[in-house]
């Protein structure tokens, strides 16, 4: 874990990463809250590229929770039996479904307390959609943000809330609503797990990671 840096590397880091991608969008496919909630749910273990390969079907017929609870769990499981965990997936989607239109009037609600509240929904899920469907800058920290926040000291913590935290007290408040998805598009095609691609790096100068790979 690096040290944690200091406001100006910080923010000279991310007005790189907005200068080279000023509107960094989520890779999820989706077209409303909803099919949103649904998208991160399935994406649990799982690439967004194969999530959206299943989902275009899927939201082609199901894009609100009425619509899947009358498609029902077999309907669902065919389209999503590509991937990781679908049973149990699926089995917590037709719940959640069942609890937005019995409780929500069929309406995703946007408090971070009512989304963790629906089955297969997580605090990362939940601040997805608060972040990517709301604008809210609430910071969604997966494996790749772990990393990069770690490597970089940009927000080290030991586990997820610490780094979450990390990211919300030291990242400049003009750069917190693009922040988680500058981070995960960085640990995705960058700073790799195993083979970091420090050489193109465009933070290479700023960051403390000691065993860069150039």
């Amino acid at each position: 874990m690096s040290k944690q840096l200091d406001y100006h590397a910080i923010r000279a880091i991310f007005e790189r990463f907005r200068d080279a991608e000023p509107e960094p969008k989520g890779e999820l496919e989706h077209v409303n809250a909803y099919t949103l909630v649904v998208a991160v749910a399935l994406s649990a273990q799982a690439t967004d590229a194969g999530v959206n390969k299943a989902t275009r079907g899927l939201f082609a017929v199901a894009d609100t929770p009425q619509k899947m609870l009358d498609l029902g769990i077999e309907g669902l499981t065919d389209h999503i039996k590509t991937i990781g965990l679908y049973r149990q997936k699926a089995k917590n989607v037709m719940k959640l479904s069942r609890i937005l239109v019995d409780d929500y009037g069929g309406e995703v609600p946007n408090s971070r307390a009512a989304l963790q509240s629906l089955p297969g929904v997580g605090r990362k899920t939940a601040n997805v959609v608060l972040n990517m469907w709301w604008g809210m800058p609430a910071q969604a920290v997966d494996t790749h943000i772990f990393r990069v926040g770690n490597r970089t000291g940009i927000c080290p913590g030991k586990d997820v809330i610490a780094v979450e935290r990390a990211i919300e007290d030291h990242i400049p408040a003009d750069f917190q609503n693009h922040a988680h998805h500058w981070l995960i598009l960085h640990g995705r095609y960058t700073c790799k797990a195993r083979k970091p691609l420090c050489k193109t790096c465009l933070i290479r100068d700023l960051c403390p990671y000691e065993d860069k790979n150039l």
